[in-house]
């Protein structure tokens, strides 16, 4: 992807949220220049990859698939497995009208998939064979709202404003927007997504970045080079 297009998702995702009555944390408008000055006191956000994140998955066309997120805060793994402490991850997400998410599941990661706003969120789900691996013959059970639904393999829920699904690790799941661009509220455990997305087909959870102009924002892709 080439820069001045993230710079382009970064304003008009910003709008949309604000939109709906959610703004960022300051930290989420900081220029490069004073994430690089103030590295230090901001070691958490940069170690838990809290921040702006846009990926088309490697395949190079954003709007047929890719994701919008900003992980607003997450927690620690050490936490997770000792079984108390941060153990917990939020994040804003939009998908766009009919910009797929491709089908994926996570190891260790349970969450909550929430519609915040906008047009219907379509999620599609398959459960796993004894392995966890993608079973394209086999349903589950989810809970929607906090209560027990059972899916057939290849079921298509509709999640209108408001509605949401716990989706536990091994329930696989692709998703995106129906009717027009959908924000979207993860909340979860502590959250990795370098090495905790399992992807059914063999792709890139981040995009490759062409540096044709300066970044408005960092990703949280960037921190590693950015500010080391």
């Amino acid at each position: 992807m080439k820069r001045s297009r993230i710079n382009e998702i970064i304003a008009q995702s910003d709008e949309l949220m604000r939109s709906h009555g959610f703004v960022l944390p300051p930290f989420a408008y900081w220029t490069p220049s004073t994430f690089k000055a103030r590295k230090d006191v901001a070691r958490h956000v940069i170690e838990a990859r809290c921040g702006w994140d846009i990926t088309d998955y490697g395949a190079g066309d954003y709007d047929q698939m890719g994701l919008f997120l900003f992980t607003l805060r997450n927690g620690r793994l050490a936490d997770l497995q000792r079984g108390g402490g941060m153990c917990y991850a939020e994040k804003l997400l939009i998908s766009k009208q009919d910009q797929l998410s491709p089908m994926h599941t996570h190891v260790l990661k349970a969450e909550d998939i929430i519609n915040r706003g906008g047009a219907t969120l379509m999620v599609e789900l398959f459960g796993s064979d004894a392995q966890g691996n993608f079973a394209e013959d086999r349903g589950g059970s989810v809970f929607c709202d906090g209560i027990q639904r059972d899916f057939a393999a290849g079921e298509k829920l509709r999640l209108a404003p408001g509605e949401s699904v716990t989706l536990m690790p091994g329930d696989w799941h692709a998703f995106w927007g129906d009717g027009g661009d959908v924000l979207i509220g993860e909340v979860s455990t502590v959250n990795d997504d370098e090495t905790d997305n399992i992807f059914r087909d063999p792709i890139g959870r981040f995009a490759k970045i062409e540096e044709d102009v300066e970044p408005r924002h960092l990703l949280v892709s960037d921190y590693s080079a950015w500010l080391a």
